[in-house]
C-alpha cells in the first residue's frame, strides 16, 4: 500500500489519542446517534427483555469489526487521497464501482430521508404538547428545518466536523443524565413479561436490522480513513482500528444504557403506542411525563442527535450521487455537486411532508443496503483484492460480521415477503 508522506511519526502515534483522535471518535459517536438509536428502544424492546439483553452482548463486535474493516478497505487504495467510491473503482473496474456506489449510496440516501422525516415530527411535536403552539403547515416547518440543518454543510465540513464534535458533548451528557433520572421509574413489567424462549433466536434475528442502523457511521468513515492517512502514513490503520473502537465503545456504554433505561421505564404498551405516533421515544417520554427535565430535555436531545448525524450522511450521500453522476457524464464536477445537493435537499423535504413510517423505512431500506456495504463488501475485499491481503482481520472476526450482515438482510427481506403473502 503506498501512503503520501505524513508529518506525525511513529512514535507520535504511538503515545495514544490526541486531541484530534477524540475529536473523530465523536464524531463518529454524533453520526451514529441520530434517528436509528432514538428509535432503537421502541423497536429493540417490543421483543422483550431477554433479546435485548443478547443484542446488547452482541452490539459492540458488530459495529467494531464493521467499521474497522470499511476504514481498511478505503486505506487500502494507492491513491491517499482516495474516497470510497475511488476505491471501489480500483478494485472492481468501471462496472464493479458503479453497482457497488450505487449501493453505497443507496445505503445512505434514506437515512438522509428518514432524519427530514424523523426532525419534522419531533420539532413538530415538541411545538404541540410542549410548547402548546399552533402546527406549522408541515410544508413549511420541514422546509426550514432541512434547510437550517444542511447549512452546515454547505458551509463545509471542517465546521461541520466542529460542529458535531460541538453537539456530542452535551448529548453524550445529556443522555447519560436522562438515563440516569429515569432509573426511579424503573418497573419490572417488561422482564415479567412471559418470554417465549424458543422465539428468542427469531426475535433476535428480526430485529438486528435495527442495530445494524443505529449504530452505523459508515457515510463519514470514508473521509475519516483518508486524514487518518494524510496524518499517520502506514500507521493509519492502526489509528482507524483505534479510533473506531473507541467510538464503538462509547456507543455501547452510552447508548445501551440509555436503552436498557428507557425500556424498563416503560411497559410494552407504552412502546407500541410510541411506534404507532410515528415518533421517537424521547418525544414519547415527553409527552407523556409530567417532569420538566423530561419534557424539555428530551427533545432536545432529540434535536441534537437528529442534526448531529444528518451531516454525516448528508456527506456521505452526496460523495456517492456525485460519484455516480460523474462517472456517467462529462458535466463538470462543480455542477454535478450542485445537482447533488439540490437533488438530496429538495427529496427530503418531500419525504418529510409525506411521513412515512420511520421504523418501516430503517428495516426495509436503510438496514440492507447498509449491511452489504458496511458487512459484506469488506470482507469480501479482504479475500479477493491483493491490496488488501495484509489488511485482512482475523477469520472469526470476518465470519461474525458475516453472518450479523446476512441476518440484517435476510430478516428484512422475510419481513417484506411475510407482508406480502399475508397481503
Amino acid at each position: 500500500m503506498q501512503t503520501t508522506t505524513s508529518a506525525a511519526t511513529p512514535t507520535a502515534t504511538k503515545r495514544g489519542w490526541s486531541s484530534q483522535d477524540l475529536s473523530w471518535a465523536l464524531s463518529l459517536f454524533g453520526t451514529a446517534v441520530g434517528a436509528g438509536v432514538l428509535f432503537l428502544p421502541i423497536k429493540a424492546g417490543a421483543g422483550g427483555f431477554w433479546p435485548l439483553v443478547i443484542l446488547a452482548l452482541i452490539a459492540m463486535p458488530m459495529v467494531w469489526f464493521a467499521h474497522r474493516g470499511l476504514a481498511r478497505f478505503v486505506l487500502s487504495s494507492k491513491n491517499p487521497d482516495a474516497d470510497i467510491t475511488d476505491t471501489v473503482e480500483e478494485h472492481f473496474g468501471k462496472t464493479g464501482a458503479n453497482i457497488i456506489t450505487f449501493a453505497y449510496f443507496f445505503a445512505i440516501y434514506p437515512i438522509v430521508l428518514i432524519y427530514g422525516v424523523s426532525i419534522t415530527n419531533e420539532v413538530n411535536n415538541f411545538m404541540v404538547h410542549q410548547l402548546g403552539m399552533e402546527a406549522l403547515p408541515r410544508p413549511l416547518l420541514s422546509g426550514l428545518l432541512i434547510a437550517a440543518m444542511t447549512l452546515g454543510v454547505v458551509f463545509g465540513k471542517e465546521l461541520m466536523l466542529k460542529a458535531t464534535s460541538a453537539m456530542v458533548y452535551p448529548l453524550v451528557f445529556i443522555l447519560f443524565a436522562m438515563s440516569i433520572y429515569l432509573i426511579p421509574g424503573w418497573n419490572t413489567s417488561m422482564i415479567q413479561a412471559e418470554a417465549n424462549w424458543s422465539e428468542i433466536p427469531s426475535v433476535v434475528w428480526l430485529a438486528i436490522p435495527i442495530i445494524v442502523f443505529s449504530f452505523n457511521h459508515s457515510p463519514i468513515i470514508s473521509q475519516f480513513a483518508k486524514e487518518q492517512r494524510l496524518k499517520h502514513g502506514d500507521h493509519a490503520v492502526k489509528k482507524t482500528d483505534s479510533i473506531t473502537c473507541g467510538a464503538a465503545g462509547m456507543l455501547m456504554a452510552f447508548v445501551m444504557f440509555f436503552v436498557f433505561s428507557v425500556v424498563l421505564s416503560l411497559s410494552p404498551e407504552h412502546l407500541a403506542s410510541a411506534k404507532d405516533q410515528n415518533i421517537s421515544v424521547l418525544a414519547y417520554l415527553a409527552n407523556v411525563h409530567s417532569s420538566p427535565f423530561i419534557s424539555y430535555l428530551g427533545p432536545i436531545i432529540a434535536f441534537a442527535a437528529i442534526a448531529s448525524s444528518y451531516f454525516g450522511h448528508f456527506i456521505g450521500a452526496h460523495e456517492g450521487l456525485v460519484g455516480l453522476v460523474k462517472s456517467r457524464s462529462s458535466v463538470e464536477v462543480k455542477t454535478i455537486e450542485k445537482f447533488s445537493l439540490a437533488f438530496i435537499v429538495i427529496t427530503t423535504w418531500i419525504a418529510a411532508i409525506v411521513n412515512p413510517s420511520i421504523l418501516g423505512m430503517i428495516e426495509e431500506i436503510g438496514a440492507p443496503m447498509i449491511a452489504g456495504i458496511l458487512f459484506l463488501l469488506p470482507v469480501f475485499a479482504m479475500y479477493k483484492v491483493p491490496a488488501m491481503a495484509k489488511l485482512r482481520t482475523s477469520g472469526m472476526a470476518n465470519v461474525f460480521t458475516v453472518i450479523c450482515g446476512l441476518a440484517a438482510i435476510s430478516s428484512v427481506l422475510y419481513g417484506i415477503f411475510g407482508k406480502l403473502i399475508q397481503g
